[in-house]
């Protein structure tokens, strides 16, 4: 008896679904191009069209959807957000333009970072106060509320964050006038102690502002969801894809948008943290290129690393700094502005740039024939014959080799080059953007990439990966089967999570057991509710903890996870040997006889999904008698200056396990194109990933 699984993921230009028969593995795929103006008509099409293609009734499937989008992280970076008030303490009104006076570029006299999410004249301030002891000195009277609703009501606002002086110690102002404003403003209210109860008032606004600004997007988009979902006979709710790497209810989701700012990309991490233990690798770097970004996150140990901070919107991409840093845990990656739709041009130099800019599902690459004329990736691709034209999405969506010809030709008469050239230059400058990125993405964090194995998927990761991997010095990539959907694959194998923090600043040695263990009950109460909501047996979930902590008089913290259970068990010299080892890996030392202080404390509440076994006979069992035979050949151009060779072009699904043949060639499938680079071997692994190996290394000169 089959048991359909459906996932869903929004991505810049394509959408995604993703149908899995949990009961045989048996895996069905779709793209459908993204509609930003209206993103459940993108849903609708890719939906209707796979369970079209896999012959399965809506009412078929009773397990929860789960669903990753990017329109969180697009609403906030496009400026598109509700209109959202602030609300905070008298005399902190300019806190969200104050920021944390961090100048990302010292000697930049005419820094420019990016306008708040929520506007000086939405600002409103009431009069309260709350001690950092946590006492309540002044309460706000009910006049000032009633004088506050009016100011609102006036203004307009679709939404409300309130964000309190010292209200991450003692929330109950901030609740009491959250509660007062969604009961007569009928809007949705945010209180930034529900949010991220964390010490530092910058972050911590900034978080309950771009949480306020995206609630009037998210909460209309997934009630329009469920309705379609429900008037088409869908038996499953909705489970929502968060930046951890969890999943929880559409209703918390909708409470809390900020949580899925990088939702699309962390499923695609959770993706390759199913493909390294099923392959039995230590080191696996997780390369995703679509067609609007690329990003890269390192896998270690089974598991993509964590962080306590993002920063989105940024001003300019490569400026760590010149964004918005919100308090929510992330799945540890780095994105750049390269996708199939970035879009190249010459600076002010002269030179050859690709990206950030993108041209997005519409009007998308010139190629694709909906009034795009600037020169994108996809169309540098077309013109170099890396991509076959009559066999984009299977033959669903040809592409128009002329007009990617013609958005070239003024780009490649401005570097006076040939029109092939420039299409090389796009490739390799794209490509050389994308390592440089990753690569300092783990410099940063004290990881060497040489020789790490590169997942590649995305539509546009496999036609680039084997660049990308030289770039690395790495010498092997791995292409998955349904590589182009991996992202919307990573959602089913995503346990259902929430990362909960609370400031409560002590010296290790100082900390009352009663207050820690009363701050932590607090925590693991709400962690179990959103886990029960989501619909996880109780007895199902688990608890961590973790701390982030510094030596006294520090200015910044590092996180350190310490134990597991129903309760805090660990010893203080448990949590001192932590803290110094992750110190020492950070820093190279440890301070003696200087006092750790814990500044906040963390909960990781989780219930791991049920164990999916992927479908391998999607390859024939068996290699046979001789090598592949390609389907057809095609000439291709791999570099600048370098003639166009004839290469065989082979259909994936021709391929029998334990077949191999050298590089170049192309291996195509509905979804994506592998591109195999000169000096590269491919061997068909028993699960049906093609696995490149680099077997020749190009002469040094």
């Amino acid at each position: 008896m089959s048991d359909w699984r459906l996932a869903v993921d929004i991505g810049g230009t394509f959408t995604d679904a993703v149908l899995l028969d949990a009961a045989t593995g048996a895996v069905t795929v779709n793209k459908a191009l993204t509609t930003p103006a209206a993103p459940l008509e993108g849903v609708q099409a890719a939906v209707g069209q796979l369970l079209g293609r896999a012959g399965v009734a809506p009412g078929e499937i009773t397990a929860p959807i789960v669903h990753a989008t990017t329109l969180i992280t697009n609403a906030l970076i496009e400026n598109k957000t509700g209109r959202a008030a602030l609300v905070t303490t008298t005399g902190f009104g300019d806190t969200l333009l104050i920021r944390d006076e961090h100048r990302y570029d010292m000697y930049d006299l005419q820094i420019e970072f990016p306008d708040p999410p929520i506007a000086r004249e939405l600002t409103f301030e009431i009069d309260e106060r709350t001690a950092a002891t946590g006492q309540v000195l002044d309460v706000p009277s009910p006049e000032a509320i009633a004088a506050l609703v009016r100011e609102l009501e006036a203004a307009g606002v679709e939404s409300v964050a309130v964000c309190l002086l010292n209200s991450y110690v003692n929330p109950s102002n901030e609740r009491l006038l959250a509660s007062e404003l969604r009961r007569e403003l009928g809007v949705p209210v945010c209180a930034s102690a529900d949010i991220s109860p964390q010490i530092r008032e910058y972050p911590r606004m900034i978080t309950a502002a771009c949480n306020a600004a995206t609630m009037p997007i998210i909460g209309p988009y997934l009630d329009e969801l469920q309705k379609w979902l429900s008037s088409e006979g869908f038996g499953g709710s909705v489970l929502m894809m968060l930046s951890n790497g969890g999943v929880v209810s559409a209703d918390d989701a909708a409470a809390a948008p900020i949580r899925l700012v990088e939702s699309g990309p962390a499923a695609g991490a959770l993706a390759a943290r199913w493909f390294a233990r099923r392959m039995g690798e230590d080191r696996l770097l997780a390369f995703d290129m679509g067609g609007t970004t690329a990003k890269a996150t390192l896998v270690e140990e089974g598991e993509p690393a964590l962080t306590t901070t993002f920063e989105v919107a940024r001003r300019y991409r490569f400026k760590k700094g010149s964004g918005f840093p919100v308090s929510v845990p992330s799945v540890d990656l780095v994105e750049i502005g390269a996708g199939g739709g970035s879009l190249a041009h010459l600076d002010q130099f002269g030179l050859l740039k690709v990206g950030p800019e993108s041209s997005g599902a519409d009007p998308g690459p010139a190629c694709y024939g909906q009034g795009g004329d600037q020169p994108a990736v996809t169309d540098a691709d077309v013109v170099l014959g890396l991509l076959d034209p009559d066999a984009f999405l299977g033959g669903d969506m040809p592409l128009d080799a002329g007009l990617a010809q013609s958005a070239i030709e003024p780009l490649a008469d401005g570097l006076g080059l040939s029109s092939i050239d420039t299409a090389a230059g796009m490739y390799e400058v794209v490509s050389q953007n994308m390592a440089a990125a990753a690569r300092m993405h783990a410099v940063e964090r004290g990881v060497d990439l040489r020789g790490v194995t590169v997942l590649a998927f995305g539509g546009a990761g496999p036609p680039h990966a084997c660049r990308v991997a030289e770039l690395l010095d790495s010498d092997r990539v791995v292409f998955p089967v349904n590589a182009s959907v991996l992202s919307a694959f990573g959602t089913l194998v995503s346990p259902v999570r929430i990362d909960l923090a609370r400031s409560m600043p002590v010296k290790l040695a100082e900390v009352h057991p009663a207050e820690r263990d009363g701050l932590l009950d607090e925590l693991r109460e709400e962690g179990r509710r959103v886990l029960l909501s989501a619909g996880v047996p109780e007895a199902d979930i688990r608890f961590r903890y973790g701390i982030d902590a510094r030596y006294t008089g520090q200015g910044n913290e590092i996180t350190v996870r310490v134990g597991e259970g129903d309760a805090w068990t660990a010893r203080d010299d448990e949590v001192i040997g932590a803290f110094e080892s992750e110190y020492r890996r950070i820093y190279g030392m440890t301070i003696d006889d200087v006092p750790i202080e814990v500044v906040t404390w963390r909960l990781s509440a989780r219930a791991d999904p049920a164990e999916i076994t992927a479908d391998d006979s999607e390859a024939p069992p068996s290699a046979g008698d001789g090598p592949p035979q390609p389907a057809s050949t095609r000439t291709a151009v791999f570099g600048r200056e370098q003639h166009a060779v004839e290469v065989p072009v082979y259909r994936r699904a021709d391929l029998a396990i334990g077949m191999s043949f050298p590089g170049p060639a192309l291996v195509e499938e509905r979804e994506t194109t592998s591109v195999i680079r000169p000096g590269w071997r491919v061997s068909v692994a028993y699960d049906a990933c093609l696995v490149a190996v680099r077997d020749q290394r190009p002469t040094p000169t």
